[in-house]
């Protein structure tokens, strides 16, 4: 399918550990070989996206304080990104490893999956804090 090469870059960029990345931005991500991030590609009209985006917010929230870590999205039907990155179908989760190595998320699309899958998987997994795992009080 064909996609539109970008969208504007939102100001700010990151909100509450939050970061939309478009096409202007995606290879600053893509080519930090010293950060873990984890992006989801999703698609605006896409129910499993919207059903996904209150549990990924809050994985961005625990993790917002990790410099090591970056928890992003981009809306994968108006921004160009890097061939390296399969995504078929949407919501697709990627990690980037720091060092560049690409991981498709496989497990549960909830707060602690995703959360358990960057500690067994990122590079800097080991900089999760403990806390990180306390659960919401929120429905």
């Amino acid at each position: 399918y064909q996609r539109r090469v970008h969208g504007e870059v939102p100001e700010p960029e990151t909100v509450e550990g939050l970061t939309t990345l478009v096409g202007k931005t995606f290879n600053k991500y893509h080519e930090d070989n010293e950060k873990d991030v984890l992006i989801e590609f999703y698609a605006p009209w896409c129910g499993h996206c919207k059903t996904l985006a209150p549990k990924y917010e809050e994985l961005a929230a625990k993790l917002k304080d990790n410099e090591n870590i970056v928890i992003a999205k981009i809306d994968a039907t108006a921004n160009d990104f890097t061939k390296d990155y399969d995504v078929k179908g949407f919501p697709t989760i990627i990690l980037k490893k720091a060092g560049g190595e690409l991981l498709t998320f496989q497990g549960d699309r909830d707060t602690a999956g995703m959360l358990n899958f960057l500690k067994e998987n990122a590079k800097n997994g080991a900089d999760i804090k403990a806390d990180a795992d306390t659960e919401s009080d929120e429905l």
